[in-house]
C-alpha cells in the first residue's frame, strides 16, 4: 500500500539531507576551528561596543581641546556616511556572530528559506507523480516550509527524519482539517440515521453499503438497505445478496422505478420498526450524464438523507479527487469513501479529495470482504504514506 508515495519521498529527502550537509560544510570554512572561532567571537564582542560609538571618546590632543571648550564641535558632513556605515556594522555582524556561535557551540544550523528551494521542488514533484492534486501539493509545501524555516537543526541529526517529521506534521493538518468521527455522528443524531451513497458505475459502491452496514451491525445498530439502484440490470439482486449474508430488510420496488419511491418507503418502514439507520443505493452515474444528475437532486430533496457520501476507487487518482468535486458541486456531499486503498501504490486521492471537496474521508476499502473497512483517522493513513505501519 502507497509504495509508489514513500519511494518518491527519497527524493526530498536526498535534496534536504545534501542542502544540510552543504550548509554546515559552507559554515565551518567560514567560522573557522572551534578553538579559533571561540577566540574569534569573543574578540569581535568586545569590539562591538567600540563600533556603537564609544570610538568617538578615543581623541587626539586636538579633539581634548575642543572637548573641553563650551562650544561643541559639529561633524563635518563628510564624516556623517562613515559614522551610519559605522551604527550599520554591528547589525550584519552580530547576525554573522550568532550564526557562527550556533555552528560552533550549540552544533546546529539554521535553515533559510534559500535552503530549500531545491528540496521543496523535489517534495513537489513527488507529490505531484503521487496523484497529490496541485492544490494540495502547494498547500502541503507551504506547512513543509513553515516548519523547516528559520528553525535550528543539531548537526548529525538524522535528516531523513527531520524530513519525514515536517512533512508528517504537514499531512497530519491537511488531513485533520474536515475530519469528522462517524462514530459519535450515528450515535448523536436522530434516529434513523438516512445514508445516501452517490458515486460512478464499477466503483464498489454497493459492496462498501454492505461493509458499512457491517460496520454499524458490529456497533449494535439495527439496519434496513434501500434499493434505489432501479436503473443498473442486477443491481437490486446484488444487494439482496449482501442483505441476505448479512440477515438484513432490504427495501425493493421493481427495476426501472422510482428510486426515490424506494427510499422513502425505507425510511418509513425503519421508523415502523425502530431501526436505527437507513443505507440507500443509487445508480452510478457520471456527472455528465444529465438526466441521472437531476434524478440524483430529485431523490436528495425528497428523501432529504442526513449524510451523503460519494464512492469512487483510490486508484483512481486524480479522476476520483476530480469526479468528487464535480458531484460536490451538484449535489454537496458529507463525506467520501474510498475503495480498493489497499491497491493504491500512490495515495494522492486520499490525502487529496477531503481538501478538495472541503469534506472528510469517512472509510477506506482495504479489502473484498465485509470487515475489510477501516474507518478514516488521519493518523492511520499518515502512518502508513509514511511506511511507518504495516499495510
Amino acid at each position: 500500500m502507497f509504495s509508489r508515495f514513500k519511494e518518491k519521498l527519497s527524493g526530498f529527502k536526498e535534496a534536504l539531507s545534501s542542502k544540510i550537509a552543504e550548509k554546515v560544510s559552507l559554515a565551518e570554512k567560514i567560522a573557522g576551528k572551534k578553538d579559533d572561532g571561540e577566540k574569534e567571537i569573543e574578540s569581535h564582542a568586545k569590539a562591538l561596543p567600540e563600533a556603537d560609538g564609544n570610538a568617538a571618546l578615543q581623541k587626539s590632543p586636538a579633539s581634548s581641546a575642543t572637548l573641553s571648550s563650551t562650544s561643541p564641535a559639529k561633524p563635518s558632513p563628510s564624516q556623517i556616511p562613515e559614522k551610519a556605515e559605522a551604527n550599520n556594522k554591528p547589525k550584519s555582524r552580530f547576525s554573522f556572530l550568532e550564526k557562527a556561535k550556533s555552528l560552533i557551540f550549540e552544533q546546529e544550523v539554521i535553515l533559510e528559506e534559500k535552503d530549500l528551494v531545491e528540496p521543496m521542488w523535489a517534495l513537489e514533484m513527488a507529490l505531484m507523480e503521487s496523484d497529490v492534486a496541485l492544490p494540495v501539493a502547494e498547500e502541503i509545501i507551504r506547512e513543509v516550509k513553515s516548519d523547516l524555516v528559520g528553525k535550528k537543526r543539531k548537526i548529525g541529526a538524522d535528516t531523513g527524519a527531520i524530513a519525514e517529521q515536517s512533512l508528517r506534521n504537514a499531512l497530519l493538518t491537511i488531513l485533520s482539517r474536515n475530519y469528522l468521527d462517524f462514530d459519535e455522528y450515528i450515535k448523536s443524531k436522530e434516529k434513523p440515521v438516512k445514508i445516501l451513497f452517490v458515486g460512478v458505475n464499477g466503483t464498489g459502491k454497493t459492496t462498501s453499503i454492505a461493509k458499512v452496514a457491517r460496520y454499524l451491525m458490529n456497533q449494535s445498530y439495527s439496519v434496513v438497505l434501500a434499493a434505489g439502484d432501479t436503473f443498473r440490470a442486477g443491481a437490486i439482486e446484488q444487494l439482496e445478496v449482501h442483505g441476505s449474508s448479512l440477515g438484513l430488510k432490504v427495501v425493493k420496488h421493481k427495476t426501472g422505478g422510482d428510486p426515490a419511491a424506494v427510499i422513502f418507503d425505507a425510511v418509513e418502514y425503519a421508523k415502523a420498526h425502530n431501526k436505527d439507520v437507513v443505507l440507500a443505493d443509487t445508480a452510478g452515474r457520471l456527472h455528465t450524464n444529465i438526466n441521472l444528475m437531476d434524478q440524483m437532486r430529485k431523490i436528495v430533496r425528497v428523501t432529504k438523507p442526513d449524510l451523503l457520501i460519494f464512492v469512487d476507487e483510490a486508484i483512481a487518482g486524480n479522476d476520483a479527487v476530480e469526479r468528487a468535486r464535480l458531484f460536490n458541486e451538484s449535489v454537496p456531499i458529507d463525506g467520501s469513501i474510498l475503495t480498493k486503498t489497499d491497491a493504491d501504490a500512490k495515495g494522492g486521492s486520499a490525502i487529496s479529495i477531503a481538501y478538495i471537496t472541503g469534506k472528510p474521508v469517512l472509510f477506506l476499502g482495504v479489502g473484498q470482504t465485509y470487515p475489510d473497512l477501516v474507518k478514516f483517522e488521519p493518523q492511520w493513513l499518515v502512518d502508513r504514506l509514511m511506511g511507518e505501519a504495516e499495510a
